[in-house]
């Protein structure tokens, strides 16, 4: 019987450190990306955009989802807001027109080059080496492997 109380203690969840991990990171993200004028989310759709970019590709909304896992329902707002902003284009296939592509403006280009001081801004003062955060990206990724179904790739 105590076992079954241990099971469901909050401290036991890896769903809960998950959850908290992730509410820290994104806490300490904020004021980082305020003074570019992006949200967390945003961050990460530019994210893509740039790594696209820096390839010589241009990222459509499809992939963009696959990508950071969401679905067109809440990437569309987004990328609107975006848009706005003047980060990026959102631009129908002239042969698909259920294909829209997302091409960086030259601010959102630019913008890359202020957020280059950005991962390194967020680890400083925290006394984790960089091999272990390393590791633990990469425990991270197989859970998420084995979450969605997929082999682990070792």
């Amino acid at each position: 019987m105590a076992a079954d109380k241990d099971l469901l203690a909050l401290d036991h969840q890896v769903c809960f450190a998950l959850y908290a991990a992730n509410r820290a990171v994104t806490a300490r993200y904020r004021p980082l990306l305020a003074e570019l004028g992006l949200t967390y989310p945003q961050y990460l759709v530019m994210l893509v955009l740039w790594e696209k970019d820096q390839a010589g590709e241009v990222c459509c909304v499809s992939d963009l989802g696959k990508r950071l896992r969401l679905d067109s329902g809440t990437l569309t707002p987004l990328l609107k807001r975006m848009e706005v902003s003047g980060l990026l284009e959102r631009q129908r296939s002239l042969s698909d027109e259920r294909v829209v592509t997302l091409p960086l403006t030259e601010a959102g280009r630019t913008l890359r080059e202020r957020a280059q001081a950005i991962p390194e801004q967020l680890l400083c003062g925290l006394d984790i080496a960089p091999a272990r955060l390393t590791a633990l990206r990469e425990e991270l990724r197989t859970l998420l492997s084995c979450l969605e179904g997929e082999a682990p790739s070792d």
